[in-house]
């Protein structure tokens, strides 16, 4: 067995322990390693970054109910801005898939760079917008849902480097915005593998064991350790000093955007 297969689910311990502590997907981490791994296995480059995208945004669907039902415990999981913001995320995530889908993989990948450097600057400079508004109505909620899902289909995330930033803007405590953005991740994750998985359905040249974007021997081995770890770092996100986690995992993210960089334009 290659040493790659044997990474996946190294990924997904980490990813879901990232999911679980900042209430977000973890696909910003997995997307440019996942990318790496494909690349390394000899995979077609012409769909390297959406298999890539593909199979970060299904394993979301696993890890977001397992950070989910954490953060739930300790009643951290706002329902009121969930419900209203579900069905415009979806709507959102799958209209970003089939954009996504048209965009050959460097273009692509350049955006994904672009904006997950945008996410590690609001971490490592501790962004917090003041909290100065209230929540929108219904409609906006659905609104401010459907961009989020738009943005979040592109990158493979669950959604938080956004949503809570918006939550915190509308005085939602930090805590609840972590809680409720992991509940926000699992609609983005349901409508963006099913985006992947039919715009990628019938493609020529995909590898051995995907499913129209979804590469499942990775989603597999991702998705065992992510649902196990989900939990910890939910728990942990409880007890923990937040901002400094944040400013690491920051200029994690920074360095493995920059690293894909140059792969894309060497």
């Amino acid at each position: 067995m290659s040493w790659t297969w044997l990474a996946y689910p190294l990924l997904g311990a980490f990813g879901g322990f990232i999911a679980g502590l900042f209430g977000v997907g973890g696909g910003l981490m997995l997307v440019p390693l996942l990318f790496m791994l494909f690349a390394l296995q000899g995979m077609a480059e012409v769909h390297l970054m959406h298999l890539a995208l593909g199979t970060a945004m299904t394993s979301i669907a696993f890890t977001s109910i397992s950070s989910m039902r954490a953060h739930h415990r300790h009643g951290a999981v706002r329902l009121d801005i969930v419900k209203p913001m579900a069905p415009g995320l979806m709507l959102g995530t799958f209209g970003g898939t089939a954009f996504a889908s048209m965009i050959p993989t460097r273009p692509l990948g350049v955006l994904f760079v672009v904006i997950v450097y945008y996410a590690a600057w609001q971490m490592v400079a501790g962004f917090r917008p003041k909290p100065s508004h209230r929540l929108p109505g219904n409609l906006g909620r659905f609104l401010v849902g459907s961009v989020i899902g738009c943005i979040a289909s592109l990158v493979s995330a669950g959604g938080g480097f956004a949503s809570i930033p918006f939550m915190l803007w509308c005085n939602v405590p930090i805590h609840q915005a972590i809680g409720t953005s992991a509940a926000l991740g699992f609609p983005i994750a349901i409508a963006g593998t099913l985006g992947y998985l039919l715009h990628g359905w019938g493609q020529a040249d995909l590898p051995a064991g995907a499913l129209g974007y979804v590469h499942l021997p990775a989603l597999a081995g991702v998705v065992v350790m992510s649902v196990l770890m989900a939990p910890v770092g939910a728990r942990l996100a409880h007890r923990l000093p937040v901002k400094p986690l944040k400013r690491g995992f920051g200029f994690f993210l920074a360095l493995l955007a920059t690293k894909m960089l140059f792969e894309l334009i060497d």
